[in-house]
């Protein structure tokens, strides 16, 4: 999967590993071995840009913007609250445009920063009662080792920061250097969830406040009927004015941003649901199925049937590689 990240050429990522309260060492380490390797097997590629990691506390909030932030598992019973600090820095960082992602019970902190409300999201199964009681507005899916929605990701058990990792792997520096790490770690890709990269990831690190506004308008309401007039309004733009600079910013007209995205959207659904292709049309905004399907094709070169027999998500999984113990891990 593409990303734009609008930065000179051989710019590092920033990447923030939040060390927050019972924050899971190993998981913190092996990131950072992880994407520490990536200059090693680019076989001398001059436009690998790395990965520049740093690690953030309640005592340590760095200034200055990041391209992606993670909150890892816990091997601790802690949950934070909604003004913890690291929620406000997390908040604040999406909000210029980071990736989010969490592991494990790093999604309570998403949770309390407000980043998850009305979005698919996955945890370990059995965080799932108490992760639904503190927040019954997210669309919790504990059945999935890893959901990509755009601009937040989530992984499930205490050892899915490697699928996570892959995954911020693929997205960044496309699937060769997937299959180069994979190698080198002696673990198998084959069937975790970073197996597609070829989908929409709009940039968000283009600095137009307006146009990021009517992103987020778009994140959330894409099954609504979204014109040009609402999206200028809420942008507090005219029509003129919005045109040109969300084409300017994001490459695309608000129109083909929004199909791109409820396409986008349906292709998680179509992955991980069981839901037929007239009701996942209907839930990302089309009320035709015939201009869904003309609409999808057109954006993956796929019919929804094609693309679900796919990539439609197995019900055998190896489960060694993000399920912990239930009778004796604390999560």
């Amino acid at each position: 999967m593409t990303i734009h990240m609008q930065k000179p050429p051989n710019t590092p990522i920033r990447l923030a590993l939040v060390a927050y309260p019972g924050a899971q060492r190993a998981a913190l380490e092996g990131l950072a071995d992880l994407f520490a390797l990536l200059p090693r097997l680019a076989r001398g590629e001059d436009s690998l840009p790395g990965v520049e990691i740093v690690t953030v506390s309640e005592d340590h909030l760095p200034e200055g913007s990041f391209d992606a932030l993670l909150f890892p598992p816990s091997l601790e019973p802690t949950r934070p609250h909604p003004d913890h600090p690291l929620c406000h820095w997390a908040r604040a960082q999406h909000a210029t445009g980071a990736l989010a992602a969490s592991v494990c019970a790093g999604a309570f902190w998403l949770g309390h920063a407000g980043l998850l409300d009305n979005r698919p999201a996955t945890t370990h199964w059995a965080l799932e009662p108490a992760f639904r009681a503190c927040f019954p507005l997210v669309d919790l899916q504990p059945e999935h080792i890893l959901i990509d929605d755009l601009d937040i990701v989530t992984a499930g058990g205490l050892m899915a920061w490697l699928d996570l990792g892959l995954h911020l792997t693929g997205l960044w520096f496309g699937p060769d250097m997937v299959s180069r790490l994979a190698r080198h770690l002696l673990v198998d890709p084959a069937g975790r969830e970073q197996r597609h990269y070829s989908g929409f990831r709009p940039p968000r690190d283009h600095g137009d406040a307006a146009v990021l506004r009517v992103q987020r308008r778009i994140d959330t309401g894409y099954a609504e009927p979204l014109g040009v007039t609402a999206l200028a309004t809420h942008a507090g733009l005219s029509e003129r004015s919005l045109l040109r600079r969300f084409q300017a910013a994001t490459g695309l007209t608000p129109a083909a941003y929004l199909q791109r995205l409820r396409v986008e959207k349906a292709r998680g659904a179509l992955e991980r649901s069981a839901d037929s292709t007239a009701e996942v049309a209907w839930a990302v905004g089309y009320r035709d199925a015939s201009a869904f399907s003309r609409a999808f094709k057109g954006c993956t070169g796929l019919t929804p049937g094609v693309y679900r027999a796919r990539f439609r998500v197995g019900a055998k999984r190896p489960v060694t590689t993000a399920l912990c113990e239930p009778a004796t891990a604390r999560i």
